[in-house]
């Protein structure tokens, strides 16, 4: 009786996370979207910097002042060797997701965003010469069909918001690629991966969007917007963008990974369905079929890279050049489930 209890509270809490990390994730999309097209405040840069500032000080305040997480200790001279790299891709990561946002809608954003296993995998394939499963490569087939059908068929194409998506995939996956290889020895959670990176990130960025965007935003103050209500949106999107990422590993530690996989497509899809209600962004019935087919085979890819994980190399299997150290190396060295989103 108390193993039944037990079990289905574990069951409400990993359905109350997941929820949660839905609605901080799809509000902060929203958010974005909304700075950009409806409050005409068409500075990306500025916002990703804002939302850094927010991470920084909201990471602080979990590790420092509530002490909620302990803190990871990483040497001083590892911090610009390892830590300050990885900040200048994750930092350009963030950007693009936003300049992405400013000209393409939400739902033609997330879809791209769902080619980052793709690009993850070839990545690993063309610069550490990984040799990945067969398996792995036919799940990769409908993710990339699935965003072509998407961008033909796509209303309000816009090849500059395309192209940022695109190469904020690419961000994504070389910044997962150096997380394994210049945080090797420590054992980062997304909390303090923001703590460390944040600041950095908020370096790196202050000085372009001064200079690219400062008279811009001065020129958008003086026409006479309602800053109070402006000013909530913007810093609010960024206090829940790092909630976003509190969320995020608490879902991590609340389910498996088969279940993550399937809850992070399926939070794609609600993210689409809340954008096309709110800004009601033109969508054509062959757009919304590649989207369901790119979201299919993520989370096929997400089911095959469980699977091979969980294989075990049969005992006296002779070791060929092709044949990986361990079956892990069958699917991309990368935690896919911590990918951070400020």
């Amino acid at each position: 009786m108390e193993e039944s209890r037990l079990y289905q509270w574990t069951v409400i809490r990993s359905v109350l996370a997941i929820f949660q990390w839905w609605g901080f994730n799809v509000t902060v999309i929203i958010m974005n979207k909304w700075i950009f097209q409806k409050m005409d405040f068409k500075f990306p840069l500025t916002v990703s910097c804002i939302h850094f500032i927010c991470s920084a000080i909201g990471a602080y305040t979990v590790i420092k002042v509530l002490k909620l997480k302990p803190l990871i200790v990483v040497d001083p001279e590892d911090r610009w060797r390892r830590i300050f790299p990885m900040s200048f891709v994750f930092c350009i990561n963030i950007v693009l997701g936003n300049v992405s946002l400013r000209y393409i809608p939400v739902s033609f954003m997330q879809t791209i965003k769902s080619f980052t296993p793709a690009t993850t995998v070839i990545l690993q394939w063309l610069v550490w010469s990984k040799h990945f499963d067969l398996r792995i490569w036919a799940s990769l087939i409908p993710i990339v069909g699935g965003i072509l059908l998407t961008s033909i068929t796509e209303l309000s194409f816009n090849m500059f918001g395309f192209c940022a998506a695109l190469f904020g995939c690419l961000a994504t996956s070389t910044k997962t690629i150096l997380a394994e290889s210049l945080l090797h020895g420590y054992k980062f959670d997304s909390i303090n991966t923001v703590y460390y990176m944040a600041p950095f990130a908020t370096m790196i960025l202050a000085l372009p969007a001064l200079l690219l965007e400062g008279s811009g935003v001065v020129a958008w103050l003086q026409t006479d917007p309602p800053l109070l209500s402006s000013f909530f949106i913007i810093f609010g999107s960024g206090v829940l963008a790092f909630c976003l990422n509190f969320s995020i590993f608490y879902v991590i530690h609340s389910t498996t990974a088969v279940t993550f996989n399937v809850a992070g497509n399926l939070k794609v899809a609600v993210a689409v369905t809340c954008s096309w209600l709110i800004f009601r962004n033109p969508i054509s019935m062959m757009n919304a079929v590649g989207c369901a087919i790119t979201l299919i085979g993520c989370t096929f890819y997400g089911y095959v890279r469980h699977m091979l994980s969980q294989q075990k190399p049969t005992p006296g299997t002779p070791r060929t050049p092709r044949t990986p150290r361990k079956s892990m190396e069958f699917a991309p060295l990368v935690n896919d489930k911590l990918e951070d989103k400020v």
